[in-house]
């Protein structure tokens, strides 16, 4: 991997395939939008649980080259957090606490990891969530145990809804270390909140766990297959719990989750997500970070801008 010194202002895109991300087309028009000028976007693919290594040199390019200010992270969020946490001069309460990094960003030479997941899914979560939703006694069933279903529960469970959050979070994953640390790190909430978290190595387990769910319940795929990774965490077999709401969090590849509950939508009045908000909000929480500029006045021409995009490539 080569890391070449950048000759104008970057934000870097760390993730797994990166040149097929809409962000790379969409950057340039939400720059024009934001009045930033000769700006560059570039992304940086890593495997999936890289060695260490190769996390810590791209956190050490990023510190030390004067034109690379900052970057997005997804999918290594928690494995740069736990390559690279001493070579940050700063974190904010949500990367300390989730023990994982989504933005990196600069300021005064000092390096600044943030995890933007909380605020993103809130935000999201906003615009599809029906107030006092969890007062029809649903459940949460998240597959997938990294940073955003960390994110998630720790937002959904906030003491400043008060009595309004689920009975029970159950939390899948299909191998053990990552369920583990995901266990230790959310008994750190106080919640009336109930978590309970299951080994699901293969797809008919989380079927299982589906079939159980109450009414009313919020279904997330939060594992990443679909998009980085062909497949689902379900099988066609699934059948999801009536009037509950299926979200999505990828928004490009395949979406074999999301066409799974869209085939049962009207049967058990399914309300489906994918994941395009949570990926506007994402990005702009973190280009906000990175240049330094206010967003939130400009989020609904973001969107504009976003949806005639997506309109035109479909």
């Amino acid at each position: 991997m080569e890391l070449e010194p950048a000759t104008k202002p970057t934000m870097y895109f760390i993730g797994v395939t990166t040149k097929h991300s809409s962000i790379m087309k969409l950057f340039p028009l939400w720059a024009q939008e934001l009045g930033l000028e000769d700006v560059v976007l570039k992304g940086i693919d890593v495997k999936i649980h890289d060695d260490r290594e190769i996390y810590r040199d791209i956190a050490s390019f990023i510190k030390s080259d004067p034109m690379s200010l900052g970057a997005l992270v997804t999918t290594h969020k928690i494995d740069m957090f736990n390559a690279t946490k001493d070579l940050f001069d700063i974190f904010d309460s949500h990367a300390k606490f989730l023990n994982e990094i989504s933005s990196i960003s600069k300021s005064n030479s000092k390096l600044i990891g943030h995890a933007k997941d909380p605020i993103t899914s809130g935000l999201t979560m906003n615009t599809f969530l029906p107030r006092n939703y969890w007062n029809n006694d649903g459940e949460v069933f998240i597959m997938g145990a990294g940073g955003s279903a960390l994110a998630i529960s720790s937002y959904i469970t906030d003491e400043k809804h008060k009595e309004n959050i689920p009975k029970k979070i159950i939390i899948s994953n299909r191998s053990l270390p990552r369920l583990e640390s995901a266990k230790k790190l959310l008994s750190n909430i106080d919640t009336t909140t109930k978590f309970e978290f299951e080994l699901c190595e293969e797809s008919e387990e989380n079927d299982t766990i589906l079939e159980k769910l109450s009414p009313y319940s919020l279904v997330i795929n939060a594992t990443g297959l679909g998009k980085d990774r062909p497949g689902s965490p379900l099988t066609d077999k699934a059948y999801f719990p009536e009037n509950s709401i299926i979200w999505e969090l990828n928004y490009r590849g395949e979406l074999d989750f999301m066409h799974q509950a869209l085939k049962q939508e009207e049967t058990q009045n399914l309300q489906v997500e994918d994941g395009w908000e949570y990926f506007i909000h994402g990005w702009t929480q973190v280009i906000s970070e990175v240049f330094g500029v206010e967003v939130e006045k400009k989020i609904p021409n973001i969107k504009r801008i976003a949806e005639d995009f997506q309109s035109k490539n479909k």
